[in-house]
């Protein structure tokens, strides 16, 4: 390890159990990664991201931030897997949710596994939690130009709640 390379840094700071765990679930993700995904520190976790050289505009909510795809983080109660290519796209249905989402929560279904997923994170307290399987295809079912197509077409879509009252 060396100072220069910030996720393993990250990793070398945490509890064994937990860098046992999050270092899992990096490979499961590096191995089935789009190449023109790159891996970094983004918002204090572990990231893959678009990167500007790849997508230009950068992510809208801060367009100096690359596009996120996937963060990997210890949390004070539980790690998480933040899965935002889920989440990207147009909704599809009445459930709001988008295809991919679909698939996923169908596919953890039927691995057997409980799912504790929130609205942008998979939360996991120990690596026997999760369907590394279902997570590996995941990843793999998203190449960053998809990924790029899905988010462009999210921000393009009009808001559910834009214009309601709370």
């Amino acid at each position: 390890m060396t100072a220069a390379d910030p996720v393993e840094a990250y990793l070398a700071a945490l509890p064994a159990d937990r860098r046992e765990a999050l270092s899992a679930v990096r490979e499961v993700v590096l191995a089935n990664l789009d190449s023109d995904y790159e891996e970094g520190i983004q918002y204090g976790m572990i990231a893959w991201f678009v990167p500007h050289r790849v997508f230009p505009p950068g992510y809208h909510c801060d367009p100096k931030q690359p596009l996120p795809f996937v963060q990997l983080a210890s949390q004070k109660n539980h790690m998480a897997l933040y899965l935002c290519g889920l989440y990207f796209g147009p909704p599809d249905g009445d459930s709001g949710e988008s295809a991919e989402t679909r698939w996923f929560r169908e596919a953890w279904a039927a691995s057997g596994k409980k799912l504790d997923m929130g609205k942008s994170c998979l939360r996991f307290k120990k690596l026997d939690d999760l369907a590394l399987d279902v997570i590996a295809e995941a990843i793999r079912r998203v190449p960053a130009r998809l990924h790029i197509e899905r988010y462009q077409q999210g921000l393009a879509q009009p808001r559910a709640n834009k214009g309601k009252s709370a």
